[in-house]
């Protein structure tokens, strides 16, 4: 059986991966096939990773404070394209920009000292790995 993939993307101008470079290795150690497109990628970049790779699932770390933008485009594209796969959010987000998220269909919104294995185990649910 196919291990399911993920993406992992750095949206935007942000140079800070090491957050990104961290969930991409737990997943992967987790049984994960994590592909990881690295920084200063832009939304339709990241919609057409996930659409050339079958993903499952795509992860975005975010610290540049332009989430709300840049994933809101995420959104819309993935809506246009037809890819409805979920979409997890990581970084700095204030806790006012978590329900905008959540409304506009983030799956789900982590800040720092997330714990991994919470990490890894909503990834499992939402793509359906049976736990």
């Amino acid at each position: 059986m196919p291990k399911p993939k993920v993406i992992i993307a750095k949206l935007g101008l942000d140079g800070h991966d090491r957050g990104a470079k961290v969930i991409a290795r737990a997943l992967a150690e987790a049984g994960f096939e994590v592909v990881y497109t690295g920084i200063r990628q832009t939304p339709s970049q990241v919609v057409e990773t996930a659409i050339q790779e079958d993903a499952k699932l795509i992860g975005i770390s975010i610290l540049s404070g332009s989430h709300m933008e840049l994933v809101g485009e995420l959104m819309r594209i993935m809506k246009e394209r037809g890819v409805n796969i979920p979409v997890l959010v990581g970084g700095i987000i204030p806790p006012e920009d978590r329900d905008a998220l959540l409304k506009m269909g983030v799956a789900g919104v982590y800040g720092p000292g997330t714990p991994l294995k919470e990490i890894i185990d909503i990834v499992k649910k939402l793509v359906g790995v049976v736990q």
